[in-house]
């Protein structure tokens, strides 16, 4: 994290930065020089290097539906995220945060993969979409699990390990690792270093195909790290850390939801080392922007019997229920205005800002 890493190297007492983690989470908090807590040279010298606000995102829309909050967040250099909070009736909240602008993996079934790859966000970029203080401000409490299903490949940037020292560290956010979900398409070298760093930490890995040269059409990135290579990792993980594993399956009419793959995903559950520790989520697909314009849903019955064939089949599954995709904010929807815009890169964030500055709201009844 960037100011962590200024601080540190100044010799500034470790203590200052829990300071500042503290005010993040304040509402009325909105620059370094608010920050009263920390001596007025250090205020000067952290406003002089990064800027005088002290959170480096913005909200520039927000769009609601009944159960779910959609937040369109520009950076200080105006790249564009987007995250999802869900409330649930049982009385808890569930974030879903970004970790790139942007992603250069190319998934065909995902809009943010259409986008291509803006850049990386920072580690203070993606924890400030958990502690940003606009959550506060609406009346949202902390949220009780955090999963990295947002914009972008989790593992393929570097800073998502800072930001889960941050989250998971009892000094920083205090987040129970076990609350914090990391999703991938299987960026293997990083997936390796994941379960070694942060073990505790839920891994789902998305699948999508049980069939090599299918699943390459859907996630080009099995050409370079086949499936099997992070099947083998996950392996290791569970027979070591007792963790269970998630596989995710986008369920796509005529591409991926016949019988035989029904059975060959069986198949590849049963290969597992702990096989009674991995579970399959079956996820319906949603239209997204930028996807492959062939993509169509399955119907929500057959969602319900590709699981039941599973579960028939001795292999542990659920269906994913989703919510808010009359925003834009289910699975592989996410692309911060960057497709619908038809451009990338930078915003004025003046230009999104109602009369006043206020953000601009949007709700769906």
């Amino acid at each position: 994290m960037r100011i962590r890493d200024h601080l540190a190297q100044a010799g500034t007492p470790a203590f200052r930065f829990r300071q500042l983690i503290a005010a993040w989470q304040n509402s009325t908090v909105e620059t370094f020089a608010d920050v009263h807590a920390l001596p007025a040279g250090l205020r000067a010298d952290l406003a002089e290097r990064f800027g005088p606000r002290l959170h480096p995102l913005t909200p520039l829309e927000v769009h609601r539906d009944e159960q779910v909050e959609k937040v369109l967040f520009a950076s200080e250099s105006g790249a564009r995220i987007e995250t999802v909070v869900s409330h649930y009736r049982a009385g808890w909240d569930s974030m879903c945060i970004s970790s790139q602008a942007g992603c250069g993996l190319g998934c065909t079934f995902c809009a943010t993969g259409a986008m291509g790859l803006v850049r990386n966000l920072t580690a203070d970029e993606i924890v400030a979409q958990v502690m940003h203080p606009h959550w506060t401000r609406e009346g949202w409490p902390r949220p009780a699990s955090v999963a990295f299903m947002g914009m972008g490949e989790a593992l393929a940037n570097p800073h998502v390990f800072d930001a889960l020292t941050l989250l998971t560290d009892a000094r920083y956010a205090g987040m129970s690792a076990r609350r914090v979900t990391v999703s991938t398409v299987g960026f293997a070298p990083n997936l390796a270093r994941l379960v070694d760093e942060h073990p505790q930490v839920t891994i789902t890995l998305s699948v999508h195909s049980p069939f090599t040269p299918e699943r390459a059409r859907i996630i080009p990135l099995e050409e370079r790290f086949p499936l099997a290579q992070s099947l083998d990792i996950l392996d290791r993980h569970a027979a070591t850390n007792r963790r269970k594993v998630y596989l995710a399956y986008l369920l796509i009419e005529s591409v991926n939801d016949s019988d035989d793959h029904l059975a060959a995903l069986a198949e590849l559950v049963h290969a597992r080392s702990r096989p009674d520790l991995f579970q399959v989520s079956v996820i319906r697909y949603n239209d997204a922007a930028g996807a492959a314009p062939d993509y169509r849903a399955p119907s929500s019955a057959r969602v319900d019997e590709f699981v039941c064939g599973l579960t028939t089949r001795g292999v542990r599954a659920t269906r994913r229920r989703q919510s808010g995709t009359g925003i834009a904010a289910g699975c592989g929807q996410l692309h911060a205005k960057y497709l619908a815009a038809n451009q990338a890169g930078t915003v004025s964030v003046a230009g999104y800002l109602g009369e006043g500055g206020a953000v601009r709201v949007f709700s769906q009844s």
